[in-house]
């Protein structure tokens, strides 16, 4: 009970935080060195080590962190596609439209989506992300060459794509941004270290990790409220 209770009280300080607007310190601890990546393929975990700008042909389901030109082409009806792309927490994604030969009149679908969608829940959620999510999704067919160059809130993206014609497809250049004061992020590993700092900015803010794993919050300041300067540590079990 003691320790339940105990729980509840940090979760608290941490929502304080956020509408607060201080500053946060997160630490994430190896959970193993043999954790898997639970989304990732062989090949797709090495493609993740690899900082090299490059072109490739991109997979009807795809996860990339790497800058470069990627280009889908259909070899027959492709209707239910997804591209992720992932950076530094620090980062931000930009994607460029190079190339686009799809029918919109046909049912094809090119949309970029401000974030992650996976198994049903949108990461940051919409508590946490400062845009409502209407205004996440980016429809090509709706928008066409009014927005050729997307970039994200945060260090993830995704496109959602379907083509029905052999040989429609698209090009897209992904760019990485720095961003200095990261407020929702996805962890790239299941282990390391990661400090969020939120200068005086009234928002709520996520970290999410996407393995299991055993997390340690180091250090939490909240600064001065009602005179009272705060700070605590804990721990979670994921």
């Amino acid at each position: 009970m003691a320790s339940a209770f105990r729980l509840q009280c940090h979760c608290i300080l941490i929502f304080m935080a956020a509408l607060k607007g201080e500053t946060r310190y997160l630490e994430v601890k190896d959970a193993g060195e043999d954790e898997p990546f639970l989304l990732l393929s062989a090949d797709l975990k090495r493609e993740l080590s690899d900082r090299q700008f490059y072109h490739r042909e991109l997979r009807c389901i795809d996860m990339l962190s790497v800058e470069g030109q990627f280009s889908f082409t259909a070899e027959h009806p492709q209707l239910h596609c997804a591209a992720f792309f992932i950076g530094a927490p620090e980062e931000l994604i930009t994607i460029d439209y190079d190339f686009v030969n799809i029918d919109c009149q046909g049912g094809d679908i090119l949309k970029v989506f401000d974030g992650w969608i996976l198994k049903g829940e949108k990461f940051p959620s919409s508590l946490d992300h400062p845009l409502p999510t209407s205004e996440r999704y980016i429809d090509f067919c709706e928008t066409g060459n009014i927005r050729r160059s997307i970039r994200s809130s945060q260090n993830v993206a995704m496109i959602f794509f379907r083509v029905h014609e052999p040989g429609n497809g698209f090009t897209v250049t992904i760019k990485k941004n720095a961003n200095l004061f990261p407020c929702n992020v996805i962890s790239q590993t299941p282990a390391g270290r990661f400090t969020m700092v939120i200068p005086h900015q009234h928002r709520n803010c996520s970290f999410s990790i996407i393995y299991p794993v055993v997390i340690k919050i180091s250090d939490l300041i909240l600064g001065h409220l009602n005179s009272l300067h705060l700070k605590v540590s804990c721990l979670f079990v994921s």
